[in-house]
């Protein structure tokens, strides 16, 4: 323990010469020192083995409560005493007494001041603490135990709770004191070691890593970072919400006294820690931009999103600038890491080589796995639009509106730069899919596999937040595009069908040309059938669309034209090969991608429209009306 030394000032130097009268001053300022000489002896922490040793009687305890102010009370007496001394004789042996009794009194204080610390700690914990607190994160304002209690006396408090607001009072009264004596360097030096072990066990038990690197970080399998990460983001909020802000509320209600020491003490306490972990995401953020790992860089993005206003006004301190700065560092290097990964994403589906069609046209790999990861990416809208908005869109050429509707809404505000940026990454994967449709040797076959994988693309927008991004503009439009596909595959695939009939005004065909037409139809519908039989639509109520629109146009005028020339015919064999309703049935078995219900169709598997119909009870798809 150290000895301060007081200097007389000039002005207060009594000299030699004059003999010092004993005053009622001086009778008041002896009794002071007695009575605190008594106190003091009494609880003399020489006494025992080592100063911090928890295993002896505490002058703070529940049942020493009215002592231990009494105790206090008496330094403050002392601290007079000295001071009259001082002005009065600062050779006197009374200040040589009180100077010894101080130093007794400040190892005592500085016992009891870990001996608190120690002995309460399950009730000093950031958890205890911050249940306790009940003051505004951001203010982080003292105020008197009196009020404290009336304000939440209307709660219920636990025990536990009142444990820890005694201790925390007790430790600030045992602060005040031996800061007001000098001796504050000692007070926060136990202070600090207590807390940060505090501090760096609970991190630890949240499993966060403070000697991970970033060069191990780097080697880690994704699968191995992924699962860090995960933990990463429980450990966060408790460590912002519980941990750093209990800390916070201890520092500063503790060394009330001294802005500069609980300043000192929470930075000293909490930048290593806080640190460790708040450098975390930025060296995730730079590993490797696969797109896979998108998602868990914008939950690190949102995590710290979310925290920062907790974050900000827990270290808005001069010292604790440099965690602050982590954040940010970290929210920014986030960012640009979602940014390059959408970037590299766009370039995988401009880059995505198959040489294989998808068989009968349906719906593409590459379709749905853009269509589900943009699908996902809308959970995360929020923070995507905070980072889109400082990484705009860059192309070659203008967006076509067509692909993301109108640049303003309906409400009249700007289309947001997520919602450029999901609809421009559909618009490349549409722009592969047609260099996929040509593919195909049958254009009526790639139409179809143009409107179904548009439709796959409607429907997950329909079904997802992409419709509120999109807007129904882009909706409309798009669903379109899928009817102008499945019209154009109707034309290319059923053209010669449709030739095949005679024009409805033709009211005078001989029995030859009758003949001929059937022949010419039969041919025609088999090899339209037969040709498709293997097509898929993969949406029901497009593929009943389609269906439903041939069959209006063929179904009809072959009906017309059976009922007036069948008789014409009837008695060569193998000339009418369908009735009506038959066509309905094939055409009903159709687009279902199996193959259709049976063989497939030729002259020589039926001969007679009784036999063909007898076969065709087995449609798939019923009769379409």
């Amino acid at each position: 323990m150290r000895t301060i030394l007081f200097k007389p000032s000039p002005s207060t130097s009594p000299t030699r010469s004059t003999p010092h009268r004993h005053t009622f001053s001086d009778t008041l300022m002896d009794d002071n020192v007695e009575n605190a000489r008594e106190l003091i002896s009494k609880w003399d922490a020489s006494r025992s083995s080592s100063l911090y040793c928890v295993d002896v009687a505490n002058l703070f305890a529940s049942d020493n409560r009215y002592e231990a102010q009494q105790y206090l009370n008496s330094i403050k007496d002392l601290q007079t005493a000295m001071q009259y001394y001082i002005s009065q004789d600062p050779t006197s042996d009374k200040l040589v007494l009180a100077q010894n009794l101080m130093q007794i009194a400040m190892k005592r204080l500085e016992k009891e001041f870990y001996i608190i610390l120690k002995s309460r700690r399950q009730h000093l914990d950031p958890e205890s603490v911050s249940r306790t607190s009940r003051s505004s994160v951001s203010e982080f304002e003292d105020e008197s135990e009196e009020d404290e209690l009336s304000r939440v006396g209307e709660d219920s408090i636990s025990e536990g709770e009142l444990v820890s607001m005694d201790a925390m009072k007790d430790l600030k009264a045992i602060a005040e004191c031996m800061i007001g004596a000098g001796y504050g360097k000692e007070c926060v030096k136990i202070f600090k070691i207590i807390r940060k072990s505090v501090v760096d066990e609970a991190l630890y038990h949240l499993n966060v890593e403070s000697r991970l690197s970033l060069a191990q970080i780097q080697k880690m399998d994704w699968e191995v970072l992924e699962v860090k990460i995960k933990t990463w983001l429980n450990a966060v909020k408790v460590a912002v919400k519980t941990l750093f802000y209990g800390e916070r509320v201890l520092c500063d209600k503790v060394f009330s006294s001294s802005p500069s020491l609980k300043e000192s003490c929470f930075a000293d306490i909490t930048r290593e820690g806080a640190l460790s972990l708040f450098v975390f995401p930025e060296n995730v953020a730079k590993c490797k931009k696969a797109p896979e790992r998108i998602f868990r860089a914008l939950d690190l993005y949102e995590a710290i999103a979310d925290l920062w206003t907790e974050i900000e006004p827990i270290f808005d301190l001069e010292s604790t600038s440099t965690i602050r700065q982590q954040v940010i560092n970290s929210l920014n290097k986030l960012g640009e890491a979602v940014c390059a990964i959408l970037t590299e994403f766009e370039t995988a589906i401009s880059k995505f080589n198959s040489k294989a069609a998808v068989p009968g046209g349906g719906i593409h790999p590459l379709t749905r796995y853009v269509m589900n990861y943009i699908t996902f990416l809308t959970d995360y809208s929020g923070v995507l639009t905070d980072i889109l908005a400082d990484w705009p869109l860059t192309v070659p050429s203008p967006l076509p509106e067509a692909y993301f509707g109108s640049p303003v809404s309906a409400d009249g505000t700007s289309t947001s730069s997520i919602s450029i940026r999901l609809a421009w990454l559909i618009l490349v994967m549409l722009c592969k899919l047609d260099g996929k449709a040509e593919m195909y040797k049958d254009v009526a076959l790639s139409y179809l596999f143009l409107a179904n994988n548009l439709q796959y693309v409607v429907n997950k927008v329909q079904k997802s937040n992409l419709k509120l991004l999109l807007g129904d503009e882009w909706m409309e439009k798009h669903e379109e595009k899928v009817r102008q596909y499945a019209s154009n595959y109707e034309r290319m695939g059923w053209s010669k069908v449709f030739a095949a009939l005679p024009d409805a005004n033709d009211n005078q065909m001989t029995t030859p040309q009758v003949t001929e037409c059937f022949k010419r139809f039969n041919s025609s519908f088999e090899e339209a059938y037969n040709n498709q039989a293997s097509w898929v639509v993969s949406d029901s109520k497009l593929r009943d669309q389609i269906k439903v629109s041939v069959a209006r146009k063929l179904v009809p005028v072959y009906r017309e034209f059976y009922g007036k020339y069948r008789q014409l015919v009837a008695r060569k064999e193998g000339i009418v090969r369908f009735a009506p309703d038959d066509l309905e049935n094939y055409l009903s078995d159709l687009l279902f991608g199996t193959g259709g219900s049976g063989s497939n169709l030729s002259l020589s598997t039926s001969s007679s429209v009784s036999s063909f119909s007898s076969s065709s009870g087995h449609s798939r798809g019923g009769r379409i009306r």
